[in-house]
């Protein structure tokens, strides 16, 4: 199993990939990988932010999906009625957008320095994007 260092405003986390709950959306991730992007507020889900990735097409279709991602875990939503995305949620979500309820794929989860996730959402809300950064260890 490929162990992951996830940073996020500074913070860091060892994560994994769920390979074989989401093999295909792992694989499309893994592809691009070192990844560094940045992290916004929710807008309709909850506690949690997201990469809004706009067209991107990650050829995935939905795989170990959820609507209700718990705290520290990834969701690639793939499109479709909203735009692609990748939400991690640090508190309760329950993944929508202004279309309705959303479900995306989990795959990854964050497994070290989970007390440290409550951190990101108020200084995310507050100060506005903060630097994600993915790579493998």
């Amino acid at each position: 199993m490929t162990k992951l260092k996830v940073t996020i405003a500074g913070i860091e986390f060892d994560a994994r990939f769920e390979e074989e709950a989401a093999p295909k959306t792992v694989a499309a991730f893994r592809a691009q990988m070192p990844y560094t992007s940045k992290v916004v507020h929710v807008r309709w889900s909850g506690e949690g932010v997201w990469i809004p990735l706009g067209e991107t097409d990650f050829g995935v279709e939905y795989e170990n999906h959820t609507s209700f991602p718990a705290p520290g875990q990834f969701i690639l939503y793939p499109g479709g009625i909203s735009e692609t995305e990748i939400l991690l949620a640090y508190g309760g979500v329950h993944f929508a957008s202004k279309m309705g309820q959303l479900a995306g794929n989990h795959f990854i989860t964050l497994t070290s320095n989970l007390d440290k996730l409550k951190e990101i959402g108020p200084k995310v809300l507050w100060e506005g994007a903060q630097d994600i950064h993915f790579e493998e260890v």
